[in-house]
């Protein structure tokens, strides 16, 4: 295993992180594991052998399920580990039993830490944004819950650059802890992130957490063009996130050759190129078994040629955008 540091904080985690998002699975997220406990007790065991101290949950995966299997598998080892969940999703059927207010920050934060069986959580991230809370209410919300000692770090999921960013400029004003991660979804078969957000978390030096690195389950190596997948996959019920297939398809003809050069899966190639890339802190993984868990933890001994990263990158590459493309054009008489 290797480490990095995430972002600007210190703390060191493995570059691979062990998300339990599969852990219960009951209602929607059935289709994306059923993972009970002692099964999950074995995964985290072997996580951890394997290197990982970085294991990332929210409280609405199954509604509070995988916080508690979790919690519970990690047992003595929590003190080992980085903790991270989430809190934004609807949790009750009352009227503000969802949202990034005070009242349900607060009350969340303290559900979390019951079920996950600890008195603190190392990172605590919005899951997303909530129109209809202001951004200054939440995160004086979260800067009272990290001095409370209940929460170390605090990061955002699934913004917006601009929401990101003025996340960022509240927190300067109002001096409020930051945010100092973002989770958001990135591999090499979508790359959109690339566009506004990889930029912003260099210049802010955010460390960058990824979820679905396999664009779920579509560069598992399962899908190959006009061939059906042989064994379940949860794309069958659940075919997110978006992916351009005819795209992806090409993609996976390329990182299938690299992968038989190196002898290795097309799923590690994946995820060794989200590894090759500066602004990545963290990729988590969700394997919903030992020879998935084992299959990922190799991923990290792979070293690419700067030929084959030519090859994934341009097979890959966003096709240009403005004002992308003009940013670059007028840099032409200032590059030395």
């Amino acid at each position: 295993m290797k480490y990095k540091v995430l972002g600007n904080t210190g703390v060191i985690v493995s570059e691979l992180c062990f998300g339990s998002m599969g852990f219960g699975g009951t209602e929607m997220w059935k289709n994306v594991g059923q993972i009970q406990q002692k099964e999950a007790d074995n995964l985290v065991s072997l996580a951890i052998d394997g290197g990982i101290n970085f294991f990332d949950t929210a409280n609405i995966y199954s509604n509070g399920t995988s916080e508690q299997i979790l919690g519970k598998a990690l047992g003595a080892k929590r003190k080992d580990v980085i903790l991270a969940t989430k809190v934004r999703g609807r949790m009750g059927k009352g009227m503000n039993d969802a949202g990034l207010t005070r009242v349900h920050i607060m009350k969340q934060v303290d559900e979390s830490l019951k079920r996950l069986g600890t008195d603190y959580i190392d990172l605590y991230q919005i899951h997303g944004f909530d129109k209809l809370t202001p951004l200054e209410e939440t995160l004086f919300a979260l800067d009272d819950i990290v001095k409370s000692g209940k929460v170390r770090y605090i990061g955002a999921s699934n913004l917006t650059a601009w929401q990101l960013m003025k996340s960022l400029w509240i927190s300067d004003k109002y001096n409020l802890n930051k945010f100092k991660t973002l989770q958001a979804y990135y591999s090499i078969a979508g790359r959109d992130l690339e566009r506004e957000i990889v930029p912003l978390l260099e210049d802010q030096n955010i460390g960058l957490m990824i979820w679905s690195p396999l664009a779920g389950g579509f560069l598992s190596g399962k899908y190959r063009r006009n061939v059906l997948p042989k064994e379940e996959s949860r794309r069958k019920d659940f075919d997110f996130p978006p992916v351009n297939k005819e795209k992806a398809y090409d993609i996976i003809d390329v990182m299938d050759e690299i992968g038989k050069t190196h002898n290795v899966s097309v799923a590690q190639v994946a995820l060794a190129w989200l590894l090759h890339q500066k602004a990545v802190s963290s990729i988590i993984i969700g394997a919903k078994n030992e020879n998935q868990l084992k299959d990922n933890l190799k991923s990290v001994e792979i070293n690419f040629s700067p030929d084959e990263l030519k090859k994934l990158d341009e097979i890959s590459s966003l096709s240009p955008e403005y004002p992308q493309w003009m940013v670059n054009f007028m840099q032409q008489d200032r590059e030395y």
